[in-house]
């Protein structure tokens, strides 16, 4: 019967922690190999925008700053430079999707699961950002509500509140840097797009055909469980002493 390849997604709301995680040695055991096709500041410049984003347009729920893939690989690919391998998973992520990506190729501890944890952005950074300028002086509270006039955010002494920030006319009060989010990454069949595509790329390096993978399709036919017979234990018994006309005698009884 044909094996089924493993491909999840999850959505991040820390992805620099979750970058931390996969990439270091004193968080993974088995660490074999990492690749990025962009430098660090990039994820953190994401975060913030996303945070910023989410604030500002008051979405319940969590922010997601980034999305992963877990890629599971036969453990015949530990045959291959793993440097190597890493990167040809990546790079075809990111030409194919044509957004940034930071990957780590791991063990689990028991070296029984060979797979690729894959991070990908779902904006790319604009080639020139877009700056907006105040044409008047704006005003904003504590909350970093946007308030009508300057009064709004004066104490009794007729300072300012700390905390409150004002912007004056000709400043930059917003900057781009990024683009909108990819609405074809939480498309409905993006993930299963994503699942014959890695299937793909995966069987392109499995020598042995009997061992190529499939996809599982939804509404498929799982394997039958494997069917365990259970012995029941039979009752524990103890024995008790009783007085009788003819004498003592021994009583079994069950728990």
């Amino acid at each position: 019967m044909p094996r089924n390849s493993f491909i999840q997604m999850t959505k991040l709301h820390n992805v620099r922690g979750r970058i931390y995680y996969i990439s270091s040695p004193k968080k993974q055991e088995n660490l074999y190999a990492v690749y990025e096709t962009t430098d660090r500041n990039f994820w953190t410049d994401l975060a913030k925008y996303n945070q910023a984003e989410f604030k500002k347009n008051g979405t319940e729920g969590k922010c997601i700053e980034a999305r992963e893939l877990i890629i599971a690989l036969p453990e015949s690919f530990t045959e291959y430079p793993p440097d190597r391998l890493l990167q040809i998973f990546t790079d075809h992520f990111r030409q194919t999707y044509g957004t940034d990506c930071i990957a780590a190729l791991h063990h689990n501890k028991r070296k029984t699961n060979y797979h690729i944890h894959l991070i990908f952005s779902e904006r790319t950074l604009l080639e020139q950002p877009i700056e907006k300028v105040a044409t008047r002086n704006m005003f904003y509270d504590e909350k970093g509500n946007h308030v009508r006039t300057k009064k709004e955010i004066l104490d009794e002494e007729g300072n300012i509140r700390k905390r409150c920030k004002v912007i004056h006319k000709g400043e930059v009060y917003e900057r781009q840097i990024f683009s909108i989010k990819d609405k074809h990454f939480k498309a409905e069949n993006f993930l299963d797009t994503v699942k014959q595509d890695y299937t793909n790329l995966i069987n392109q390096y499995v020598w042995d055909k009997s061992q190529r993978l499939e996809v599982f399709e939804r509404g498929g036919i799982l394997p039958p469980k494997r069917l365990v017979r259970t012995i029941r234990k039979p009752p524990r018994l103890r024995q008790t002493t009783v007085n009788a006309p003819c004498g003592i005698r021994l009583l079994t009884e069950r728990l």
